[in-house]
């Protein structure tokens, strides 16, 4: 496998049963996302997209099929190995922020370094990097429910990026922001993608920010389809 890839799905098929019935998600796909990359997932609802980045993020087993994060196979590794690859490997933004309303920006960005054993000093700076790089270092201190829809999405990139993955996947990220907002985070993840030598793929209905990545693709009949 090439150096620069750092996700590499090969044969995955998935299917669910539907009373008697077999539905068939995703058939036999192939598909590699390289470090630096931005590759947009545009389908409709229904066509397997959560599956894909579900199975590509090791939250769910393919039927069939390996899955390569840096150049490491994870089709059989045991479920406490698999989870460690996510907590080091893999960044996760959702089109919900999920951010603990508890907690402050800056906390929120610091509990994944925290989990992962990292001291608070430390923690508590790279949060704050990462706050100026998203431009909300003013905002570290307030909680969730103080912040704009734009604001608490970039703490959300923030703390998915924290732990310095190899491979980011996000589940329409800007789906609930406006579209000015919509372009303003996706500046600032694309800025970050760019900087770090992150892999991103991003599920969008947004043709708009779908056309400024580098690669976009589809799922049809089961199959990645490139666009």
């Amino acid at each position: 496998m090439n150096n620069d890839t750092a996700l590499r799905l090969e044969g995955i098929s998935r299917s669910y049963g539907q009373g008697d019935a077999v539905l068939s998600i995703l058939k036999n796909v192939d598909f590699s996302l390289k470090r630096g990359e931005t590759v947009a997932l545009v389908a409709p609802s229904g066509t397997g997209k959560s599956t894909l980045l579900q199975i590509a993020g090791l939250l769910e087993h393919p039927d069939e099929g390996d899955i390569t994060i840096n150049g490491v196979s994870c089709a059989h590794m045991s479920d406490d190995r698999r989870t460690a690859v996510r907590r080091s490997d893999i960044g996760f933004v959702y089109q919900f922020h999920h951010l603990l309303p508890e907690f402050s920006a800056l906390e929120n960005i610091m509990m994944p370094q925290l989990i992962a054993g990292l001291d608070k000093k430390e923690a508590a700076e790279r949060a704050s990097q990462l706050l100026d790089y998203m431009r909300i270092g003013h905002r570290g201190s307030h909680r969730p429910a103080e912040l704009s829809g734009g604001e608490q999405q970039r703490v959300a990139i923030a703390r998915a990026v924290a732990n310095a993955p190899i491979v980011l996947l996000a589940d329409e990220p800007t789906g609930n922001l406006d579209p000015e907002t919509a372009h303003y985070v996706f500046d600032a993840l694309e800025a970050l993608v760019r900087q770090s030598g992150l892999a991103a793929m991003i599920a969008t209905h947004n043709h708009d920010i779908a056309a400024r990545m580098d690669r976009c693709v589809t799922i049809e009949a089961g199959q990645i389809k490139e666009l």
